[in-house]
């Protein structure tokens, strides 16, 4: 059940992207946690939320990330979001290091 927070359009947008997640195979308790992050970044992103998190505005959007990072291949986080983790984890050298050395470092 969307909250009462969102707008029409965001109950449509929810409501087709749990339908889509449900007709790929994802139960629905599942697919309703997705959506419901998924409108809520893109809600944050539009400005219409009261707070936001940093990589929910500066992050690529939902639609065209579109599985890119998955979790499910080489795709992964990004190279600015490796560093911005090894940089809260203070490890030194981080500048200079590919992203393949971010994941080791910050440890995948």
């Amino acid at each position: 059940m969307p909250p009462r927070s969102w707008n029409r359009k965001r109950e449509r947008q929810y409501e087709h992207i749990k339908e889509g997640l449900e007709e790929r195979g994802r139960s629905e308790s599942e697919a309703e946690e997705i959506a419901a992050r998924t409108v809520n970044k893109e809600r944050a992103r539009a400005g219409e939320a009261r707070q936001a998190s940093r990589t929910s505005i500066d992050d690529i959007s939902s639609g065209r990330r579109g599985g890119l990072r998955s979790h499910k291949g080489p795709g992964g986080r990004t190279k600015a979001q490796l560093y911005a983790e090894a940089k809260a984890k203070n490890i030194r050298g981080r500048s200079s290091m590919s992203k393949a050395e971010l994941e080791r470092a910050v440890g995948r």
